[in-house]
């Protein structure tokens, strides 16, 4: 059996490594699960966020990488059970000199540069906030918005905390600064999405998911990528083992 899942370039989640091969948190979780309920071949195709969705609707793949879950994309694909809760943060020049920490502080400073990647979540995020379109500065992935930040091009770019602060580890000229959120607010969570006619594979990966989530095994392979219990235990029924 053979399982076509498609990926795109922001660690620490997925990503193309020097040698060709993919890796990142989310593959390593995708390849147990699959091999676990049987499939014995699995096809990467990288493509932009953009395409994602689109892409596995009309069955150029079969599985997306895990993304946001939000309602609006739920009328287009199918879910999986979640696999993280993250929040959002910021990647900011180091010192952060325009002190930028939310989107609201990012609409109280007209002089505030946004860089978003097309089509995820924090752009309606920043737009709910108040920040202005032409504020916004929209990229094709995190390479692209992250070689913007270093070259000064934008002040902040928005994505998960936990990628942020991956991306900070590695470059000196950043850092990472998580957005605080207000008292009981529910933390997002992301998923892998299918193909709404897919529903065999939808309930084959969802079985194995809800068996493996929050296992000794599952943690220590995440950990490997700066997961922390803060982004298992949010969909992992009880905080899990």
């Amino acid at each position: 059996m053979k399982v076509r899942i498609a990926y795109i370039e922001e660690p620490p989640f997925y990503w193309t490594a020097d040698d060709g091969s993919v890796t990142g948190a989310d593959i390593e979780l995708a390849e147990v699960v699959l091999r676990a309920i049987g499939v014995t071949e699995i096809e990467y195709h990288p493509t932009s966020f953009d395409a994602l969705l689109p892409g596995v609707q009309a069955g150029r793949w079969d599985m997306n990488v895990p993304i946001f879950v939000t309602a609006e994309r739920a009328q287009h694909v199918a879910f999986s059970a979640p696999v993280w809760a993250i929040g959002d943060g910021f990647l900011v020049q180091a010192g952060n000199p325009k002190a930028l920490t939310s989107y609201a502080a990012v609409a109280a400073r007209g002089d505030a540069r946004l860089g978003c990647v097309a089509a995820q979540v924090q752009i309606d995020s920043a737009r709910s906030a108040g920040v202005r379109d032409a504020q916004i500065v929209v990229f094709k992935d995190q390479p692209d918005a992250v070689a913007a930040l270093l070259a000064g091009q934008i002040d902040a770019y928005a994505s998960t905390a936990i990628g942020n602060r991956v991306v900070a580890g590695a470059n000196e000229g950043v850092a990472a600064v998580e957005h605080e959120r207000g008292a009981g607010a529910a933390v997002p969570v992301g998923a892998f999405s299918f193909g709404r006619n897919n529903d065999a594979l939808v309930q084959a990966v969802n079985g194995k998911l809800r068996e493996y989530l929050g296992s000794a095994d599952h943690r220590e392979r995440m950990a490997k990528y700066g997961f922390t219990r803060a982004e298992i235990d949010g969909v992992v029924e009880g905080g899990g083992a």
